[in-house]
């Protein structure tokens, strides 16, 4: 899978978790700041990638950017296939 491919998935739900414009999710776009999420939108949209994709994100990891969320699932996506 592809980091364009998983940035699609982060931003369907950001855009349905948060209700904002699909224009706001760019890979800058900082969560907090940019797209007005709180501690408990991140958890949610963090459980939709862990539910997804069938992989396990650290909670305390701090996510502020689209592209750090990205990177952690590429990561753990990476990490789940080299376990196979």
């Amino acid at each position: 899978m592809t980091k364009e491919q998983i940035f699609n998935d982060v931003k369907q739900i950001t855009v349905d978790e948060l209700d904002v414009d699909a224009d706001k999710i760019t890979m800058d776009a900082n969560i907090h700041d940019d797209l007005d999420a709180d501690s408990l939108d991140v958890f949610e949209i963090m459980n939709e990638l862990e539910d997804k994709y069938d992989i396990e994100l650290d909670s305390d990891e701090t996510a502020t950017t689209i592209a750090d969320v990205v990177d952690l699932v590429d990561q753990q996506l990476k990490a789940k296939d080299a376990a196979k």
